[in-house]
């Protein structure tokens, strides 16, 4: 049986660390229905199971350090949300992981072939593959790994 939730968890994760860093270091709202898509509550306005594990991975992961909020928004956003100091290393840290490229590396500056072998490069590289499996391997090695250089 496939574990299809674990799936979501990690693709919502790889979501998450994407929209943050990329308005980092300001802090924003972070919307449930941007991490997973729109709700679809039942008879009685419950959010779908769906939804509340969106949510439930943000608050995760501020619960785990990879992110600081100031409130949440009922249970469809986290406000005044941002990547912690912990998360922000972690991304742009080298990943160990084999570095995603289109091209051959003979050649490239040192800047570029950097910057290639960030984790952060490796996540979006992941999440525009589409690969559960690819996902998987990059928030596992992410939550996994302290960043290098810290205590």
């Amino acid at each position: 049986m496939a574990d299809i939730h674990i799936d979501d968890f990690y693709r919502d994760v790889a979501t998450i660390f994407l929209r943050l860093y990329a308005v980092f270091p300001r802090k924003c709202t972070l919307y449930v229905e941007d991490i997973c898509g729109p709700d679809q509550p039942d008879e009685f306005g419950l959010h779908h199971p769906r939804f509340q594990a969106g949510f439930s991975t943000m608050v995760w992961l501020a619960e785990h350090g990879y992110l600081n909020f100031q409130e949440t928004i009922r249970a469809e956003a986290l406000d005044q949300v941002v990547l912690s100091q912990k998360a922000f290393l972690l991304l742009t840290s080298r990943s160990s992981l084999e570095p995603v490229m289109s091209t051959p590396a003979d050649g490239l500056p040192p800047s570029v072939l950097e910057q290639t072998s960030s984790n952060i490069t490796q996540l979006r590289s992941a999440l525009r593959e589409g690969s559960s499996i690819r996902i998987q391997k990059c928030v596992s090695y992410l939550l996994t790994h302290p960043p290098i250089g810290s205590h």
